[in-house]
């Protein structure tokens, strides 16, 4: 069984039940707790460049968009 995607593999062994489970153990991805995967853009998606203080949770590129929306000033 070569293939790139664990769901595929699943699909495959979904009726052998000893398989199944240790498949299961051993290669599906666990969901993470902390780290850059887990904060994303909740505009675009984008893991770079996220700002989550004061709850904005966008990043760099989208927070320039709508920082005027959200009350932000430019000062130079």
């Amino acid at each position: 069984m070569t293939t790139s995607h664990h769901t595929k593999v699943l699909k495959q062994i979904r009726n052998k039940p000893g398989k199944y489970s240790k498949f299961l153990k051993h290669n599906v991805p666990k969901e993470r707790a902390f780290g850059a995967n887990t904060k994303r853009c909740k505009n675009c998606g984008n893991p770079h460049g996220h700002i989550g203080k004061y709850g904005i949770n966008l990043c760099r590129k989208c927070f320039r968009d709508f920082a005027t929306e959200l009350g932000f000033k430019q000062y130079s």
